[in-house]
């Protein structure tokens, strides 16, 4: 079938709406109708070229939620007129990584950035007879995808889908990272650099964990307000403005646990966290950088003799199949925001303004929403 959708057709170039080809469900598949996409800053680097890709065309968004509209052969999870949300981790459940409770680490992440299809290695989406690579084997910016079983995760029908669609990425990331990977508990100080669609959600799940001092840092001032509504008790511009204060207030103890969900990381941010992480604690790296950017600053002497631990999360440390029904029961019961998240929705046709928004700070997490019109 043809629909329309946003690719990027070379590095640095702006996001295109073209119509392509989607192909219908192989072996393993289904063909959803999304409601919403999200707008995350990885696709931000796809588009830069930050994040590797073997050829161009590329068809972003990794967020979404949606109604089963077809279903290949051998899906046994899922059927038609079935609510899922898309999670930007496939998650196979047969995999050495799956067999040992880490499915966020899927041996079929390997393929996130290819676009060949885990069914048989091939191209669901085309344009002109050529591949287009579907942002993690999903491609939200289009109003309907070809996915594959691995990737589907499906909830029941009270959830509304637009707020659903923020579980496949941003929330469940972000939320994880604090809590479930940063361990964070009853009385911790967590400090959160960068708060944007994912550090929002460290910062109430720092709090909803019951963390004494939740230390939100970012240099916009709408995100630092922001974030007070969501669980924050102080906020700074900068991990510098912060160091003494987060001294003062836990007695020169530091944080148990900081988290760096900064849009675009660079490795001069490390040394600064682990400075404000205290004996024993953790720093958690969310944020991703560019491909070949390997050069960190890092106190080895710090880092031994105090003990701290760097860790690397994605998707927070936890399977998509066990964190996104449990963090949709936490909205029901009021734990999670999810509404508040949205600043504003576009139009697919207006999706670079929806990243120039993000980019100048203006968004907490934009959203594609589809429309009628769209299908």
């Amino acid at each position: 079938m043809k629909v329309k959708a946003a690719v990027v057709k070379a590095p640095g170039q702006a996001w295109e709406i073209e119509e392509v080809e989607l192909g219908d469900p192989v072996s393993g598949e289904v063909q959803v109708r999304l409601a919403a996409s999200g707008l995350c800053h990885s696709d931000e680097h796809l588009r830069t070229g930050a994040s590797p890709l073997p050829f161009y065309p590329a068809l972003g968004g990794h967020e979404g939620a949606g109604v089963v509209t077809k279903v290949g052969p051998g899906v046994a999870s899922v059927e038609e007129g079935d609510h899922v949300v898309l999670a930007f981790i496939p998650a196979c459940g047969r995999c050495p990584s799956c067999a040992k409770g880490l499915q966020n680490i899927c041996d079929e992440g390997a393929g996130l950035l290819t676009g060949q299809a885990i069914s048989d290695k091939t191209y669901r989406v085309t344009l002109n007879d050529e591949p287009v690579i579907q942002m993690c084997l999903l491609g939200t910016f289009s109003p309907y995808v070809t996915v594959n079983e691995a990737s589907v995760i499906k909830i029941e029908k009270d959830i509304p889908l637009d707020k659903a669609a923020l579980l496949g990425c941003g929330v469940a990331t972000g939320w994880g990272s604090a809590t479930a990977i940063g361990g964070a508990k009853v009385g911790d100080t967590v400090v959160v650099v960068g708060v944007g669609g994912v550090g929002i959600n460290s910062v109430q799940g720092a709090a909803s964990a019951g963390a004494r001092f939740v230390i939100a840092i970012d240099p916009v001032e709408f995100k630092r307000d922001k974030a007070k509504e969501f669980g924050a008790t102080h906020t700074f511009a900068s991990l510098e403005e912060a160091l003494p204060v987060i001294g003062e207030i836990t007695w020169g103890k530091m944080a148990d646990v900081t988290v760096i969900t900064v849009g675009e990381i660079h490795g001069d941010i490390i040394q600064p966290a682990l400075s404000a992480t205290g004996k024993g604690g953790q720093v958690v790296v969310v944020g991703m950088g560019h491909y070949a950017d390997s050069q960190v600053t890092l106190s080895l002497f710090e880092l031994t003799l105090l003990q701290k631990r760097l860790q690397g999360a994605i998707f927070g440390g936890v399977g998509p199949r066990s964190q996104i029904p449990k963090l949709l029961d936490h909205y029901r019961s009021g734990a999670l925001k999810l509404d508040e998240l949205v600043t504003k929705t576009y139009k697919l046709e207006e999706i670079n303004e929806g990243y120039a928004d993000m980019l100048e700070g203006k968004n907490l997490r934009g959203m594609i929403v589809y429309t009628e019109d769209d299908y």
